[in-house]
């Protein structure tokens, strides 16, 4: 097909005029003759020179089809108007949990329209406003708001509060320090960490880090060897003492933790199958080695806290949905390990001390329950939730004071105090939003998958609205790495859904929303099961007048832009408007790339095995692309900092659908720059984007204002 055919922006059966955007000629993507060969299979990969990211030739790439995207999002009529509410509905103030720290309580901020929210500190948790200090603000730490706070981490003296940053959504982190006694930051610099916080041991702390990457393959060279190096305050970083490296495994990920008390560090070793090992050493005890406590790297061992020489961990280890146990520092194996809470019917998925007790989160139907436990395993009581939706809780053993938070798909984060000796819930932090959400409604209801597997699907949408089948819906699904997308408020979506759309998310097999067996039903040779899911969640959406093929839309991003490229490559037909972002789009060389290796646990690879290789080339959405097929609207989305999913995904899926496009349905990609896989992105960036995709997804089903 030629690839430089003027195609029709929107078919006529659908939009009355054309008018509003022009038509399009899609840059050239010149092929090369580029073959790999798999197990005795020749394998083209015709657009391979578009993994150079940092070559003349793919720069020209980018610029054109940025340009394209940009001429036809543009002149999309109500684009504007979206962008206007989205800046309203987003413009209300956003407040965290507050949290102690060595006698001070800080909280997280946002006036509303900042880039990045504000560290506060204050002297107690009911301090007004106007007595609170700012403490950290990484909007002042650049100019465009692409430089991101990742983590806090205080020394246990309270001199020193280390804080990792990122710029540009990149997954390579800096350390700086501030000094709590003046709140200034001193000459301390660490540079090219990844995937680390600061683990204080005195006036220094432990980090972890890679070599630094040959220059211009700093997003796409394949990270190997994770060091960790003790960092002693006043010192620069070539002094930094190395604590620890394991060459003979270069692709697993370490870090240490210590307790409060300083007396005992435990090691983490993860990166290889579904889990990870964990190692404890007593620091009590002088040049006292890491002993193991486990080995069977299946499952998933955390600590989640450290009382005297008893260290809680919460494992999956003989249980699915996860149970807390208690080990010893000084018979630490896992066979003396002690059960605390038992598995239950719901996953355990967060404990946090507070006071003399504990607080265990639970997921039922991925919703969140909390209760409250005495430390030996007896349940006291539950905390009432106001409806179905997700909880995060803060407190500390000995500290009376807890604070948790609720939002739901129609509800904003909302921030309450809790008595534990009359078990009731305060108000402590509720914004106000320029939405009437008492106007909208969620409900769950339940689909049933190609062999049989039923999961829920949570639907909102405004009330009283007729169930007709010509409603807009976007369809949102992720389905991996045993993570569990929970309700969230949809202050992104309420433009779509002020204009008759509804929001569906579908929890699919490969999460981590009924444990690690539905995790495992979704991975490696079972990972059709997920896209087969999300396909029958569409099926029965449209089978239940929800919506229909021509009002249908599918999104996810990373794992979920896998899920809705391979959905949309072997269904093209059930959706009108597909949009895949920083998705994982060629299956066949995904490992190659910075730390593309760690996925394979939940994908293998195509260096396995014969049967692999060809289970992964069948539903690789880059390699299932054909040419003369009517695909559905897409736009694709990745940024040129993404140095976790590379942007080479998406660029060759991009310019390979380009290719193969029969219809007159536009395929376009935006590439956002100085931006990466999503973390820590500037909100003026996230309502940029978001305005883009749902004035792309309402202008090609039909709807223009």
């Amino acid at each position: 097909m030629n690839r430089n055919l003027i195609l029709s922006i929107a078919a006529a059966s659908m939009l009355s005029s054309v008018d509003a955007v022009a038509q399009t000629a899609y840059p050239k993507a010149h092929k090369d003759n580029t073959v790999d060969v798999y197990f005795g299979e020749k394998v083209a990969d015709p657009y391979r020179w578009l993994e150079d990211d940092m070559s003349a030739q793919t720069a020209e790439w980018v610029d054109a089809e940025n340009a394209v995207t940009r001429k036809y999002l543009d002149n999309i009529p109500m684009r504007k108007n979206i962008l206007k509410r989205l800046k309203e509905t987003a413009n209300y103030e956003k407040i965290g949990i507050p949290f102690k720290r060595q006698g001070k309580w800080y909280v997280y901020r946002n006036n509303g329209l900042q880039n990045q929210s504000v560290l506060y500190q204050m002297d107690s948790p009911t301090a007004d406003a106007s007595k609170q200090r700012v403490w950290l603000d990484p909007n002042a730490l650049s100019t465009d708001g692409t430089v991101a706070l990742k983590g806090i981490y205080f020394s246990h003296n309270g001199r020193y509060m280390a804080y990792v940053i990122s710029r540009s959504g990149s997954d390579w982190e800096e350390i700086y320090v501030k000094d709590c006694q003046t709140g200034r930051d001193i000459d301390d610099h660490i540079v090219w960490a990844k995937f680390t916080g600061a683990t204080w041991l005195g006036d220094g702390f432990y980090y972890s880090a890679y070599d630094a990457p040959e220059k211009g393959r700093e997003t796409s060279a394949k990270n190997s060897v994770q060091k960790i190096y003790y960092h002693k305050i006043g010192t620069p970083q070539s002094e930094d003492q190395l604590f620890f490296m394991n060459p003979t495994q270069p692709l697993r990920f370490y870090n240490v933790d210590i307790d409060h008390d300083e007396k005992v560090m435990t090691l983490n070793e993860g990166g290889m199958d579904n889990g990870n090992n964990l190692y404890v050493r007593d620091l009590t005890k002088p040049n006292s080695q890491f002993i193991q406590m486990c080995s069977d790297t299946r499952f998933r061992y955390s600590t989640v806290e450290t009382v005297g020489k008893k260290m809680y961990i919460l494992t999956n280890a003989g249980a699915p949905k996860y149970r807390l146990m208690v080990a010893d520092v000084d018979r630490p194996g896992y066979n003396d390990w002690k059960e605390v809470v038992p598995e239950g019917e719901s996953v355990l998925t967060d404990v946090t001390f507070a006071d003399d007790r504990m607080i265990l989160q639970y997921s039922k139907d991925n919703c969140n329950q909390m209760y409250t436990y005495t430390t030996d395993g007896k349940r006291i009581g539950e905390i009432k939730l106001p409806t179905f939706g997700s909880t995060s809780a803060s407190g500390m053993r000995g500290q009376k004071e807890v604070f948790y938070s609720f939002t739901s798909y129609t509800m904003p984060n909302t921030v309450y105090s809790y008595d534990l000796n009359t078990d009731k819930s305060t108000v402590w932090a509720a914004p106000k939003i320029n939405f009437r959400s008492d106007d909208y409604k969620t409900e769950m209801v339940f689909y049933t998958s190609k062999d049989g597997t039923r999961a829920p699907l949570f639907i909102t949408y405004k009330k009283g609205m007729k169930l007709n089948g010509r409603n807009p819906l976007l369809l949102y699904g992720y389905g991996g790495f045993n993570i569990t997308y929970s309700p969230f408020f949809l202050a992104n979506y309420i433009p779509f859904m002020e204009r008759g759309g509804i929001y569906v998310h579908a929890v699919l097999r490969g999460g981590g929303e009924y444990g690690e067996d539905w995790h495992v039903a979704g991975t490696k040779l079972q990972k059709q099961n997920v896209f087969d899911d999300f396909i029958a969640a569409a099926e029965y959406l449209i089978n239940n007048k929800y919506t229909s093929s021509n009002r249908l839309a599918i999104q996810g991003g990373s794992n979920g832009g896998l899920l809705v490229g391979a959905c949309m490559t072997q269904r093209p037909d059930l959706y009108r408007v597909c949009l895949p972002a920083v998705g994982v789009m060629d299956m066949l060389r995904y490992h190659k790339f910075t730390i593309g290796w760690n996925w394979a646990p939940d994908y293998g690879t195509s260096d396995d095995s014969k049967e692999m290789f060809e289970y992964l080339c069948a539903y690789s959405p880059l390699h299932t692309l054909k040419p003369g097929v009517k695909y559905p609207a897409t736009l694709v989305s990745t940024a040129d900092h993404d140095d976790r999913v590379v942007p080479a995904h998406s660029f060759k899926f991009a310019a390979r659908l380009q290719e193969c496009q029969a219809g007159s349905a536009p395929t376009l990609i935006s590439i956002g720059k100085d931006a990466g896989h999503g973390g820590g992105k500037p909100l003026a960036k996230r309502l940029e984007e978001q305005a883009d995709i749902l004035s792309f997804t309402l202008w090609n089903m039909g709807i223009k204002k």
